[in-house]
């Protein structure tokens, strides 16, 4: 007879779940307000119980392998049905739990942690926001799904306002993708490059799955140009610009990430701009008060 196995940790399944989103296990990590070792422990006591590997680690980060993919789509569903017991529990104590916004990498990192530090300031409840980071095609699943109040995401090239299925879409803001270089790369000396030489060098990208990388992709494609191999795949903006600086190669990302970073500096394409919008995304059912709230607080700050 075999062995009964103990039963599964929903943590542990929100540390997967979270480390396939993000495709990192620093940024899963940073996601669930756990350490990287906690998350990694809560990663290896899952293999365990599978007995087979569920992720394949890289020196750029982690993919999911085919057992992990099987997981990971159960895993999702079983989360989500969690989340509404527990969203249950809470309506029948009488209290309203925290809004679960869930945004783009890019909106999480460079955008929210003001307003959200200055909307918690103003309620009395601590942690009021929960906050989940993945990518915009995940955003907007979450928000689909139920499993987020609502969203902000970079919309899909094409998609300029329109609803996309259960999604009802309101603007919140421009966002442009652009060519950045290390400050002693020979293109630093150049006022523009050309997007055929762009096309031809390999540069540091964010993985395929991010808008970032999309947008890019159907600029240069309407041109008749598509980006050779890259040099490195990233998963979050602050990996690219990490690995830009110590490989010395130009990168593409938003704007908005080059605040402030002098390691960095901006060259145009000729005749090329990488324009995007980022909107925010309601689903299906109706939003809490405090979901309410906290939207028209994030409209109010960009003037949407």
């Amino acid at each position: 007879m075999a062995d009964l196995l103990r039963p599964v940790d929903l943590a542990e399944l929100r540390a997967f779940c979270a480390a396939v989103d993000l495709g990192s296990l620093g940024a899963a990590a940073r996601a669930l307000q756990v350490s990287q070792p906690a998350l990694s422990k809560r990663m290896r006591e899952l293999e365990a119980l599978a007995g087979t590997k569920l992720v394949d680690r890289h020196p750029r980060g982690i993919a999911p392998t085919q057992a992990g993919e099987r997981l990971y789509l159960q895993a999702r569903k079983l989360l989500a049905q969690a989340e509404e017991v527990e969203a249950l529990l809470v309506g029948l104590r009488g209290e309203e739990g925290p809004v679960r916004l869930a945004a783009s990498h890019t909106i999480a990192e460079y955008v929210l942690p003001g307003p959200l530090v200055e909307y918690e300031r103003r309620h009395e409840r601590h942690l009021s926001v929960e906050l989940v980071i993945a990518n915009s095609v995940v955003v907007a699943d979450l928000v689909r799904d139920g499993r987020a109040e609502f969203g902000i995401a970079a919309l899909e090239p094409g998609d300029d306002d329109a609803a996309s299925g259960a999604i009802r879409v309101l603007p919140f803001l421009d966002d442009e993708v652009v060519l950045a270089v290390p400050v002693d790369h020979a293109w630093a000396q150049r006022r523009e490059i050309e997007p055929e030489e762009l096309a031809a060098t390999p540069m540091v990208l964010r993985d395929p799955s991010a808008n970032t990388r999309r947008v890019v992709d159907a600029v240069m494609g309407a041109r008749g140009l598509a980006l050779t191999q890259p040099l490195a795949e990233v998963g979050s903006t602050h990996a690219a610009i990490d690995t830009a600086v110590g490989e010395h190669a130009p990168v593409l990302l938003s704007r908005m990430a080059l605040r402030g970073e002098e390691r960095l500096v901006v060259r145009a394409v000729a005749g090329t701009r990488f324009a995007r919008k980022f909107a925010l995304l309601l689903g299906p059912r109706p939003l809490s008060p405090s979901a309410r709230a906290l939207l028209a607080h994030l409209q109010a700050i960009t003037g949407g």
